[in-house]
């Protein structure tokens, strides 16, 4: 029964943040257009760098040693051609760098709705209904993790079929490799439940969207780290370390719930932040 009325109480909730998303046409470009662009971006910058570079040039970049170390890993990609192995080699940075979606938009659905309710006072009511806190939370992480969730996962697909049209479509079964998957399976989630983690506690601070917002760099700023890292060819992730990288954020997350759920407490949140 408990249990019944919690899942009604964040069904309801969920449908609410849902309904104000769409009658706002700035959550809805957010949530598809800014995702597309990413994905856009990155088969663009690829394209043009393979392109005008070429092999020769590319071979005597700081990305050699990267595409080295994945011949290393991956010995198909000894049999590719030189142009197609640092094609390979860029492809396989986009199961870190497609992270940088579920993080923005994550982080932006939560910090929009949160501020938004806290300017226009439509934040307390909710808190006097019966919806618990940790309802409350569970709600507004569902709002904004299920979409940035699935529009990762359609930007996946369409940096696949860009993958294609660039070519060469043998390339692809090597882009869909095991770490691919488990970056969309595992860390895409994990990376959204914590971007609107500190999305909350951005809000429960912060007078604008803008000033929540700033907190995000704690994010984006380690997943840059991250594609640098791999774009130097200093490590390359393994199925393994995708892994340890999923149970590294998973820990984060309890911490950082930990420490939101305690910064959205009810009294605080009705004597403070008016």
């Amino acid at each position: 029964m408990a249990a019944g009325r919690s899942w009604r109480n964040i069904s309801n909730v969920v449908r609410k943040e849902w309904l104000n998303a769409l009658r706002t046409p700035n959550s809805v470009l957010f949530m598809t257009l800014f995702p597309i662009l990413i994905t856009v971006q990155v088969l663009f910058v690829i394209w043009l760098v393979v392109s005008i570079a070429g092999p020769e040039a590319l071979s005597t970049t700081i990305f050699h040693e990267g595409v080295q170390k994945l011949a290393r890993i991956t010995p198909a990609v000894t049999s590719l051609s030189p142009i197609d192995r640092f094609k390979l080699f860029f492809y396989s940075l986009m199961p870190l760098y497609i992270l940088l979606i579920p993080a923005m938009v994550a982080n932006g659905l939560a910090t929009f709705s949160i501020i938004e309710e806290k300017q226009t006072g439509t934040l307390e009511p909710l808190l006097a209904t019966p919806v618990k806190t940790w309802e409350l939370l569970i709600a507004k992480a569902l709002y904004g993790a299920i979409p940035a969730v699935l529009v990762t996962w359609i930007c996946a697909v369409l940096f696949l079929a860009g993958v294609a049209i660039i070519g060469p479509v043998s390339l692809l079964h090597l882009v869909v490799s095991l770490e691919f998957v488990l970056s969309l399976i595992l860390v895409v989630p994990l990376v959204t439940l914590l971007s609107f983690l500190v999305g909350v506690i951005g809000s429960s601070r912060a007078r604008d969207a803008k000033g929540a917002q700033n907190l995000a760099i704690l994010i984006v700023l380690p997943l840059f780290g991250i594609v640098a890292i791999q774009l130097l060819g200093i490590l390359v992730f393994k199925p393994i370390m995708i892994i340890l990288l999923s149970v590294a954020i998973l820990l984060i997350d309890i911490l950082v719930l930990r420490l939101a759920v305690r910064l959205f407490h009810r009294e605080s949140i009705i004597t403070k932040w008016k």
